[in-house]
């Protein structure tokens, strides 16, 4: 749920538009402002989990969640929307970033892969299907219903975790909550996040955007030099100097900038180059999150097996292939073609995730459980962002700058490049995921 509401109201925003009478500045933050808010958090409610205990704020995550749904279906204009957003995030974030650590502490070793694959499974299915699930809710029972759906599904989540997560203990280290780490890395995230986010529509060398990186640079820096001085940093550093646990966080950042340039840009290919209707092209799309689906347990299990490390680097190769085959289509490609391709992306995909996962929560000690998963979410959300931001980027340079006069052959180059350079970002994942040591597996 939690991660299906991070892109579920792209599909409305127009209807949102339309309903409220706002410009298309006012409601796409909507979207941001939940994007965020649980960028910035994650972190934050990952090191008060373990200090406090998971199960509490997971539980209050799902409090939060389902009363920020409800309000939202009850906004009565944007601006109310826009804050009931940010409310709504505050309960996805805690959600997100201890529900990884939940998953470790409560299954042994060797079946932590396979756990955290099916975890990875739902994370993504949520991600993938949001955009045709939104649309369906608001074609058959109106916009309001996207937020209210989470209400029913959201009260027995919460009941079910409640009866059946167990009981955790907080960590036994002494420690105290860092609110000046915490406060400086979400202020320089959200600045960074927010100029990679607004980069393409306010223009990358506009002085906003030009100020919001700088003071992002300057406020990560600081936040950097605390961290390493503080006796009870929020982030513990040292994990970091662990290369599995380092080299999976990279990995995670380009696996999900491959992924969410593919959400971005074949939209773009399948409506607009292909003129196919809205339907028709959440079928082909299909293609990608069916095959991950099943892939990703399987390779999480295999994982606990063979180790981490082929499954890693084998995922992200043919995630690479995948990205390539997306490269080339074109005008006279057919949908079998693009299926095949997103199909091989989704298989990449799904082989990558779960032991990158496992790697990642598996090098983090047991008292640091809650800060690895927070790394986890934020590199998704980074990943996230990253993508939609680099993609869109070089997109719409190519499409303003090509001397090609045709609109269709003008979308069909900037889609080509795209995927080009998200394909050079899964090479560049292949290295970043070999580079850990075998034995670690």
């Amino acid at each position: 749920m939690s991660a299906l509401d991070t892109s579920v109201v792209n599909v409305v925003l127009p209807v949102l538009r339309q309903t409220f009478g706002s410009d298309i500045a006012t409601v796409e933050w909507v979207v941001t402002v939940y994007l965020l808010v649980v960028a910035g958090l994650m972190l934050s409610f990952g090191r008060l989990g373990d200090l406090r205990g998971h199960k509490p704020l997971y539980l209050l995550g799902f409090v939060i969640f389902v009363l920020g749904s409800a309000m939202c279906g009850l906004a009565p204009s944007a601006q109310a929307l826009i804050s009931f957003r940010g409310f709504q995030a505050l309960g996805a974030a805690m959600l997100a970033a201890n529900s990884p650590a939940i998953l470790t502490k409560n299954f042994p070793d060797s079946q932590r892969g396979q756990a955290l694959g099916l975890q990875a499974t739902m994370t993504y299915l949520g991600l993938t299907v949001a955009p045709s699930l939104g649309g369906w809710l608001t074609d058959q029972l109106g916009w309001r219903s996207v937020f209210y759906i989470n209400v029913p599904v959201g009260s027995l989540a919460l009941w079910l975790s409640w009866r059946f997560i167990p009981r955790d203990t907080p960590s036994r280290t002494v420690g105290r909550f860092d609110l000046a780490g915490a406060f400086i890395f979400m202020a320089g995230l959200v600045s960074l996040l927010l100029g990679l986010n607004q980069g393409h529509s306010w223009g990358w060398t506009s002085p906003a955007i030009i100020s919001l990186l700088v003071v992002s640079a300057a406020l990560l820096t600081i936040f950097v030099g605390l961290e390493i001085r503080s006796s009870h940093p929020m982030l513990d550093l040292s994990l970091f100097r662990e290369r599995v646990f380092s080299a999976s966080a990279a990995s995670a950042v380009l696996n999900y900038i491959c992924v969410f340039s593919i959400l971005f840009l074949m939209p773009f290919y399948l409506l607009q180059g292909k003129q196919l209707n809205p339907s028709a092209a959440g079928l082909v799309l299909t293609a990608q999150p069916i095959i991950m689906a099943i892939v990703a347990p399987i390779s999480g299990t295999l994982s606990d097996r063979i180790g981490v490390q082929l499954p890693s680097i084998f995922g992200m190769a043919i995630l690479g292939i995948g990205l390539f085959m997306l490269s080339r289509l074109g005008a006279h490609s057919s949908m079998l073609q693009a299926a095949l391709a997103l199909g091989i992306a989704g298989l990449g995909t799904g082989t990558f995730i779960s032991p990158n996962n496992s790697a990642l929560m598996g090098s983090a000690p047991k008292n640091r459980q809650g800060i690895a998963a927070g790394v986890l979410a934020t590199s998704r959300s980074v990943g996230m962002v990253l993508g939609i931001g680099l993609a869109g980027a070089i997109f719409t340079t190519v499409m303003a700058q090509s001397q090609i006069t045709q609109t269709g052959d003008l979308l069909f180059k900037g889609i080509h490049i795209s995927f080009l350079a998200a394909t050079s970002f899964a090479a560049l994942g292949v290295l970043t995921s070999a580079v850990r040591r075998p034995q670690a597996d």
